[in-house]
């Protein structure tokens, strides 16, 4: 079984990744080893299930990024599952999580929820946008640009991950 390491969450906190901000760098590989969508519990020090563990939500989102960077959608999910079902910070990671999956219309509407809750989630709109340029929509993607820049988010990752992925059609897997 495919193996990933999730005890990192615990070192590299993503307030601002689940903020919408972040880098362009994939997640750093962590130390510590758990099966299928387990997270690593820092206060037991053993691997347990996302809704069992008593990590906090920005420790949860560094786990779903480590997953889904795996190209472990499923199981990213199942984490997410864990948290709240109206966060907004859930709702942009489903929609990307469906997207990966090739669920884009479900994807496209999880994004659309969380961007309903706040009009500024530039990860949401990066992610959305991405989607536009996979499917060749990229007049769509220009438009999340152009909002992901309204909204103040010009130069960060959401906004840098969208214009390279319009200029070049690669898009990211995190």
């Amino acid at each position: 079984m495919m193996r990933i390491a999730l005890g990192a969450a615990l070192l590299f906190p993503t307030t601002l990744l689940a903020a919408g901000g972040g880098n362009d760098e994939p997640p750093i590989k962590p130390a510590i080893s758990c099966e299928g969508a387990q997270v690593f519990d820092e206060r037991i020090r053993r691997c347990v299930d996302s809704k069992e563990s008593s990590l906090e939500r920005d420790q949860l989102y560094q786990t779903v990024r480590q997953l889904a960077y795996a190209g472990r959608y499923e199981d990213a999910q199942v984490v997410l599952s864990a948290m709240a079902a109206d966060d907004p910070g859930r709702l942009t990671y489903m929609g990307f999580t469906h997207r990966k999956l090739g669920n884009v219309a479900l994807g496209n509407t999880y994004y659309e929820r969380a961007i309903a809750q706040d009009p500024a989630n530039i990860l949401a709109r990066s992610y959305m946008g991405q989607g536009f340029v996979a499917s060749g929509d990229i007049e769509a993607a220009k438009v999340q640009l152009r909002a992901i820049r309204a909204h103040g988010g010009t130069g960060s990752w959401s906004e840098t991950s969208l214009r390279k992925a319009i200029a070049t059609g690669a898009t990211y897997s995190y």
